[in-house]
Order: C-alpha cells, then structure tokens, then sequence
C-alpha cells in the first residue's frame, strides 16, 4: 500500500503542477496522507490477527477503527485546506476531479 500512496502522490503532485511557493504546503499534505496509510494498514493488521472474537470486543474494535479514521480526515482536511487555498483556479478544478475517487480520497 505505501507504494500505492507514494505513485499517488507522486501523480497528484504532477496533475496540480505544485509550485515551488506551495511545496511546504504539499509538504505538510503528502507527510498527513502517510500517516493516514500508515495508521490503516496497522488498524487492519491488528484487525486481521484474530479473526473470531466476541462481539463486544469487535464492536470496540470497529469504533477505535472509525475514530482513527475521524481523526485521519481532521488532519488530512486541515492540510488539504491550506494546501487546496493557495491553489490557482485551474489547480482547484484538477483537485476537485483528481483528489476524490470513487474508493475514497486520494
């Protein structure tokens, strides 16, 4: 998955032509989309050691797994927003198309 990420990026970045002015903010974007792949993967290893468990303990599972991803979409919509703010109106139209797929963001 990370190097599913880091083409992504890599794509993104082409795609919406960053300039130099906005590489800090990419930056900051590309560091958060990371952490986000990174804290996933862990959450469905964890998930997947045991996969019979009793219902109480799925269920706690499944709420620190939605709070995780709460927490990922604060941080990453915090970046994209400075990001997405120094964006001419040409990059804001690439983002609107590109940065949502289908299967989620990015």
């Amino acid at each position: 998955m990370t190097g599913h990420i880091e083409g992504r990026l890599a794509f993104l970045k082409t795609e919406l032509k960053i300039t130099d002015v906005q590489e800090s903010k990419w930056i900051v974007f590309a560091d958060a989309v990371r952490a986000n792949a990174k804290a996933m993967m862990g959450m469905r290893d964890d998930m997947m050691q045991v996969r019979v468990v009793a219902l109480p303990v799925r269920l706690e599972r499944i709420e620190k797994a939605m709070a995780l991803c709460q927490e990922s979409l604060r941080t990453i919509k915090a970046s994209v927003e400075s990001l997405y703010a120094s964006f001419s109106d040409e990059q804001k139209r690439a983002a609107d198309q590109l940065m949502v797929s289908p299967m989620g963001l990015f």
